[in-house]
């Protein structure tokens, strides 16, 4: 069965090619276009996996982590961060927050994309 993975980041480029490159490998792709969106999507639908960008407007990477502690776990989902920052307090933050692990999008090309993500999903 294909992986759900759902794309938050108010970056319509970068949604746009994580989508198509995603959808290429075989997975089921949604998309929100900032934190708020993304955090009412994650509440109602079922995902494997979350690409979630740091830098958003209406509700930032970290206010999503937040509010999703506050909702019953759902153990199977992993969470990745979306950041142009390596050495981000803020990527500290988000990992004790739940995230699973964190992606530098500046360095990041669509194979070493689907590369990652087939790790994280193994």
């Amino acid at each position: 069965m294909a992986h759900t993975i759902l794309i938050v980041d108010d970056d319509q480029y970068l949604r746009d090619l994580y989508q198509e490159v995603l959808t290429s490998e075989g997975y089921k792709v949604d998309t929100a276009i900032d934190g708020k969106e993304g955090y009412d999507k994650l509440q109602s639908g079922t995902y494997d996996l979350v690409l979630l960008d740091v830098m958003m407007p209406k509700m930032d990477g970290l206010q999503v982590l937040t509010k999703l502690a506050e909702l019953p776990p759902v153990p199977t989902r992993k969470i990745v961060l979306l950041t142009n920052l390596a050495q981000d307090p803020v990527i500290q933050e988000a990992m004790k927050k739940g995230a699973t692990t964190y992606l530098i999008k500046a360095d990041l090309t669509p194979d070493q994309l689907t590369a990652r993500i087939k790790e994280i999903l193994a």
